[in-house]
């Protein structure tokens, strides 16, 4: 703040957290939307594993052909985002699909899941 006599006052503070409950763990598969969701032509895809594991996010058009992939790697536990630039696209709806592979499990898959978006130009 500067004063009337051109003094100079300031302040300052350091946040804190307070009665925080909870863990910083991550303790499920999750895939989330992407953002921003229409988009034009890129745009975020955020996910969570909670095991380490070989992951693969592929993107399909609405007929169900790859159309590409993103990610095709062993990746450990945490969370991850990846930018889609979809400027050589058509404008539509595509399908974006999560699986982390598991050896030990019978299917073995983990986790799959996928999620809608919509590329508008």
């Amino acid at each position: 703040t500067i004063k009337a006599d051109n003094s100079v006052f300031a302040k300052t503070t350091v946040p804190k957290v307070i009665n925080f409950q909870g863990s910083l763990q991550i303790k499920d598969y999750q895939l989330s939307q992407n953002y921003p969701n229409p988009f034009n032509p890129s745009t975020t895809i955020k996910y969570e594993i909670p095991e380490s594991g070989f992951v693969t996010l592929k993107v399909f058009d609405i007929l169900g052909r790859e159309v590409t992939t993103l990610v095709n790697k062993h990746q450990n536990i945490g969370r991850y985002e990846v930018k889609f630039d979809a400027s050589s696209l058509s404008t539509g709806v595509y399908i974006y699909r999560l699986t982390v592979s598991d050896p030990s499990a019978a299917s073995g898959q983990a986790f799959t899941e996928s999620r809608k978006m919509i590329l508008m130009k």
